[in-house]
């Protein structure tokens, strides 16, 4: 693995609606957002943003309530937290940076953002890739108990707060390294220093607090919103790429292009890479290839 990290990249924070997002900007070229997962930060891109600047502007940013971004607090419906919320944040900073539309992957919980903001803001987004998920409402409908075994902490982040809070903050260190913990292809896959910012973000209880509500989120409004979605027949509308690890629990437990081609109107493409579950950082240039071929140089 390259000591570099996001060569040519600049640290910034930036205003939308709600509060600030941090991100990382570089490249040239049509825009390209990138959007990263629990329990991690932007820094998750690290192996792969600084070759795509190379063809386009690369935006990476933390999430609301992820990071070096804003935290909304707790609330009783979680609304903050929900995946229309954390969308309209995208828009709101790509157009702060002169984007009106743009190209768009999202790994994990970026994943579900990122799906969100394809049904709800289709003018903005040229083509999305989503890494090793399935559908939010697909994957709570499926359930079983193998899934609910493996998937445990979707049902365990979402109890009532403070619950889960109070338990992680004990030892926020032991949990992100239990929780994290999959079976490497080469070794320890993440950098040391994408490692130091996501020790760093868990360490603030803020950040808990936000991972926890997020899960509220997942298992409460956003569902609604998304039998909503399905109750009107609304679909993404844009080219989609659907990738994930082969050596997951997605491989293992579900056929993901076929689920995705109910979610989708226009074309679909993907296929599983050889990783588990951090794709982007367990096989970079198999994420890279994807990437190459399916996203746009115009």
């Amino acid at each position: 693995m390259s000591g570099n990290f996001f060569d040519g990249f600049e640290l910034h924070s930036l205003p939308v609606e709600a509060g600030e997002l941090r991100l990382r900007l570089g490249g040239s070229g049509p825009p390209l957002l990138l959007l990263h997962g629990n329990p991690q930060t932007h820094a998750m891109w690290h192996a792969v943003a600084p070759v795509l600047a190379g063809r386009f502007t690369v935006v990476c940013v933390d999430l609301r309530g992820y990071g070096g971004s804003f935290k909304p607090e707790a609330s009783a419906d979680h609304a903050p937290y929900s995946k229309r919320e954390m969308a309209k944040d995208m828009v709101q900073l790509m157009k702060e940076l002169g984007h009106d539309s743009f190209c768009l992957a999202g790994h994990d919980r970026g994943g579900r953002v990122a799906h969100r903001l394809a049904l709800d803001h289709p003018g903005q987004v040229r083509k999305l890739a989503v890494l090793d998920i399935v559908p939010t409402l697909e994957h709570f409908e499926r359930t079983d108990m193998a899934s609910a075994m493996g998937y445990y902490h979707w049902f365990w982040l979402a109890q009532p707060h403070p619950f889960p809070e109070t338990l992680i903050n004990q030892d926020p260190r032991f949990w992100f390294r239990h929780h994290t913990t999959r079976p490497p292809k080469h070794g320890n896959f993440f950098h040391p220093q994408a490692m130091e910012d996501y020790l760093s973000a868990v360490d603030d209880p803020g950040t808990i607090r936000g991972i926890c509500e997020d899960y509220r989120a997942a298992a409460t409004i956003d569902l609604v919103h998304d039998r909503e979605t399905r109750a009107k027949g609304q679909k993404i509308a844009c080219p989609l790429l659907a990738l994930w690890g082969k050596k997951g629990k997605i491989d293992a437990w579900f056929k993901p292009l076929e689920i995705w081609r109910d979610y989708c109107e226009g074309p679909l493409e993907g296929g599983p890479v050889d990783s588990g579950h951090y794709l982007a950082e367990e096989s970079p240039e198999e994420v890279l290839d994807h990437f190459r071929r399916f996203f746009p140089e115009d």
